[in-house]
């Protein structure tokens, strides 16, 4: 630990003289500037940004009016702040539906031509583009992979591989329920993501289609690749795919599942491995490996990208151009593999070499590469509400309603949120 903050200490000097002119912190008078940054309170916290402010603020001599809203009211009071003219020089937020309460256009620059869009990762950038392709943020933020983690030692032993297609899978997950194991831990008590990954292709591949989901044009019911997720999902928890107990799986055994080696396999982010996955099990992290989702909406299958926090520029600030230096200053390899340095994330920069990166997403980039979707369903529908559709399909699973059923819960739902969103067209 003393190392590393000599070595930080030693980065902060190195850039301190370059900093002052590149950053616009010193006017040539010895006059500094405040620049106002606004986000949601456990966000502001986090390591990497205090870090990242700690570093500016130091190497500049300017000063950051950090505006920490709490989680809960993160939405509503931003966005009457908005409202009232009161909008930060910088502002932290995802690229999801509630983005939109935001007026994009007319309170944000794009930043297209900034000099470090290119330091950026592909997927990275897709994350902060809109659908005409401007970059609306500086991606600053830990990054994930999510698709299946199976237990290659398990497969191995048994002759088995992972599967490149549905029909593969399926396969997998009947021949190993045949033999005694769970092929998926499914952790349906109170654990909402995993709809997400089937529904990601579905839009993502198509952006008119969310495009008119979102203007409540074209309904769940209207789609067919909806309810193919919903009646798989149905089929391979009557199967067994899922095991006995799985609606009375939640978050807490998930750990205990695949390191008992009970399950196989299970839907879920790499970054779970290193933050709560339980050591000195009978498998551990270097057994497992990665493979794409497979619910019947993507014949080859898909991994989810990362959900990250982007600092987008208040295009009528008086600030403006200190706004983009000081993403600028973000943006530099010098600075963020500071902030990142120790932090487990896929790389969301080029250039970025502390973080630590898991060895099961290094070992399938390939695969990744060619079939990892921007996460769209969480982010971009409008009235998405992870809640709701689990609650759509636990009525599902334990036999309240067919698959048709769910996707009709599934979609009075969303209209009803989008409702009071008072998104347009509904």
């Amino acid at each position: 630990m003393k190392g590393r903050h000599i070595s930080a200490l030693l980065v902060t000097a190195a850039i301190l003289t370059a900093s002052l002119t590149a950053c616009g912190g010193d006017t040539g008078q010895g006059q500094h500037i405040t620049l106002s940054v606004m986000g949601r309170k456990s966000d502001m916290e986090k390591s990497y940004m205090t870090t990242i402010f700690e570093h500016y603020e130091s190497a500049t001599g300017n000063r950051l009016n950090l505006i920490a809203i709490e989680d809960a009211d993160f939405e509503k009071e931003a966005a009457d702040r908005f409202a009232s003219g009161d909008v930060p020089d910088i502002f932290l937020h995802f690229h999801n539906a509630d983005l939109s309460r935001f007026q994009i256009g007319e309170n944000f620059c794009y930043l297209n031509d900034e000099a470090w869009a290119q330091e950026l990762t592909d997927s990275a950038r897709a994350y902060c583009e809109d659908r005409e392709g401007n970059l609306l943020g500086l991606p600053f933020w830990e990054s994930s992979v999510s698709g299946c983690y199976y237990n290659k030692t398990i497969l191995d032993s048994l002759g088995m591989k992972p599967a490149t297609t549905q029909e593969e899978f399926d396969v997998l997950c009947q021949v190993l329920s045949e033999i005694g194991y769970t092929p998926v831990c499914w952790p349906a008590d109170g654990c909402t993501w995993m709809y997400q990954f089937g529904l990601d292709p579905v839009f993502a591949d198509d952006p008119e289609l969310l495009e008119r989901l979102n203007q409540n044009e074209v309904s769940y019911a209207e789609i067919p690749e909806v309810e193919a997720m919903a009646g798989w999902i149905g089929n391979a928890a009557d199967r067994g795919w899922f095991g006995p107990d799985y609606l009375r799986t939640g978050w807490s055994d998930i750990s205990t599942e695949l390191g008992s080696g009970s399950a196989v396999m299970t839907f879920i982010w790499d970054t779970w491995f290193y933050t709560d996955f339980e050591q000195g099990q009978k498998y551990g992290i270097d057994d497992f490996a990665l493979m794409p989702v497979f619910m019947n909406t993507a014949e080859g299958g898909t991994y989810e990208g990362g959900n990250l926090n982007m600092m987008m520029v208040n295009r009528n600030g008086e600030r403006l151009e200190a706004a983009k230096d000081f993403l600028a200053f973000c943006a530099s390899p010098e600075n963020y593999n500071v902030a990142f340095d120790g932090i487990s994330t896929v790389s969301c920069f080029r250039g970025q070499t502390t973080n630590i990166q898991s060895k099961m997403v290094t070992d399938a980039q390939a695969s990744i590469a060619a079939k990892e979707r921007v996460s769209t369903a969480a982010t971009r529908i409008v009235g998405y509400s992870a809640d709701d559709v689990a609650a759509a399909f636990d009525s599902l699973l334990r036999g309240k309603t067919d698959a048709a059923g769910c996707v009709k819960m599934m979609d009075d739902a969303r209209m009803e949120e989008a409702r009071q969103y008072g998104a347009d067209g509904f």
